[in-house]
């Protein structure tokens, strides 16, 4: 599959899986534009990098997606877009009664409003070019549910919900949109938290990674960055330009249960 000549906004990008959904469009041919709130040199080199590996144009935008403005700033930054990977996401965890209103605050900002604002300025985008791939990351939290996580989860429902509006509303043009639901992935900030978890429980890393945080996967495998981004790139394909309005489980059987 080849996306060349096709710019890819990724936010959240600068590491994780925001990171590793841009390498495989790259690798597929895409332009990207990487993605996060700071501004520092090493986002910048990243990008570089990335289009120096892969013989593509990358450039790194900061921009704050807890503001409306910046969101949409940022797409009209670039200038255009045709394949909008909205991902950007951060965690807070705490019983509903318990749960800072700020911490709410941000999450639904981040999380599902800065979609919001992203698709809107680039949806004339992509009908003026006549083709466009919105990918929106959501999760198996947008299909069912865990404790002390409302805010994330709420925001991973409406993401799915937003994902299939974008879909109807879009269903006469060559434009497709659809939701990326990955199970846990092992991430750099995941495999940072298994020594504490493996500490906490007494356990060593092959039980407290099987029976405490992938509990709820039966496949007992983390997903991968490589798999989430390959899973972007087929969306892009024009083997999926029918598949519109849906979710894509990348959980390992979890949402199965």
């Amino acid at each position: 599959m080849s996306l060349n000549g096709k710019t890819a906004i990724v936010t959240g990008s600068n590491s994780g899986i925001g990171l590793g959904i841009a390498r495989e469009l790259a690798r597929a041919g895409a332009d990207v534009v990487l993605n996060s709130y700071t501004d520092r040199d090493e986002d910048h080199a990243l990008a570089r990098d990335l289009g120096a590996e892969f013989g593509v144009s990358a450039r790194y935008v900061a921009a704050d997606l807890s503001k409306g403005d910046a969101a949409r700033g940022l797409v009209e930054e670039v200038g255009r877009c045709d394949i909008l990977v909205n991902n950007a996401g951060i965690q807070h965890v705490a019983p509903i009664d318990e749960f800072p209103v700020e911490k709410w605050d941000a999450i639904l900002a981040i999380m599902l409003s800065s979609a919001f604002h992203t698709t809107a300025v680039a949806l004339p985008m992509m009908r003026k070019a006549g083709w466009g791939r919105v990918v929106n990351l959501a999760s198996a939290h947008g299909l069912t549910a865990s404790p002390y996580k409302s805010a994330y989860v709420a925001a991973k429902h409406g993401m799915v919900g937003m994902t299939k509006v974008v879909a109807l509303e879009t269903a006469r043009d060559p434009i497709t949109a659809n939701a990326i639901c990955p199970g846990y992935v092992l991430t750099p900030l995941v495999e940072a938290q298994i020594p504490d978890t493996m500490e906490k429980y007494g356990m060593g890393r092959d039980e407290v990674i099987e029976k405490v945080m992938l509990e709820r996967q039966p496949s007992k495998e983390f997903a991968t960055v490589e798999q989430i981004g390959g899973t972007a790139v087929f969306l892009c394909s024009d083997a999926a330009a029918q598949i519109t309005g849906t979710t894509l489980s990348v959980d390992g059987g979890w949402t199965a249960l």
